[in-house]
């Protein structure tokens, strides 16, 4: 799949006047869905029209990145408390895209403070129809009072995004790295968000076979997100 893709976004071929022009697009907006040139970069962004991942941009705000006092000082934020207020924003988020639009197979929240990566979530669904009607509604819906930007995105493969010397600890661009820095949650909540499918199963068969059986558990969720017209 990366590879037929590549192929449609790797290069632009025009002839003119018997001269074949060659335009590169852009890597960095090929692999990662973003570039911090934006607009002004030399070379092509092409967005695809049908890819199974889409991107919301900066709608992730980290309470480290923000959190002030009314005197302009810092507050402190624990990593408890940060790992936990992550947790619940990633499950609503995750939680809202599978219950509205169709199963997720992955998805990624990057913690760079670059402008075109702080925030960006990265949702994979398992069908491309499904993030095309995800794409279609989020941009009419707001989320924690922000008008939602959902995008289709041409990431396919987030190995590729990601910065390996971030995983081992050894990134030097530190948050302005322009690879993904990719914010993990915690051990349970992964278990509990990706193990739904065999639950869902399981329930399944449960009422197949014994009617009425069966109960499932679900974290209360904050409800950040709303309809209604998004003006920018």
């Amino acid at each position: 799949m990366a590879e037929y893709l590549a192929s449609i976004f790797g290069t632009e071929k025009r002839q003119v006047s018997h001269v074949i022009i060659i335009k590169v697009n852009c890597s960095f907006y090929f692999k990662i869905g973003a570039c911090r040139h934006g607009d002004r970069c030399s070379r092509l962004h092409n967005k695809p029209t049908f890819s199974q991942t889409i991107a919301l941009l900066n709608i992730y705000r980290n309470p480290q990145n923000s959190a002030q006092s009314a005197d302009g000082l810092n507050c402190a934020v624990s990593d408890v408390e940060m790992q936990e207020h992550y947790d619940e924003f990633f499950e609503e988020v995750f939680t809202e895209m599978e219950e509205k639009y169709g199963e997720v197979e992955e998805m990624n929240v990057c913690d760079n403070l670059g402008d075109h990566l702080v925030g960006n979530v990265y949702v994979k669904f398992r069908k491309e129809e499904d993030a095309e009607k995800a794409v279609m509604d989020l941009n009419n819906r707001w989320f924690n009072a922000q008008a939602v930007h959902a995008e289709l995105s041409p990431v396919t493969d987030f190995r590729e995004a990601c910065c390996r010397q971030y995983e081992m600890g050894e990134c030097t661009r530190g948050g302005f790295c322009n690879f993904m820095h990719l914010k993990p949650i915690s051990r349970e909540l992964r278990r509990e968000l990706y193990g739904r499918r065999r639950k869902r199963y399981a329930q399944w068969c449960s009422s197949f076979y014994c009617s009425g059986r069966g109960s499932g558990r679900a974290r209360a969720r904050n409800g950040n997100f709303m309809n209604g017209e998004c003006r920018r």
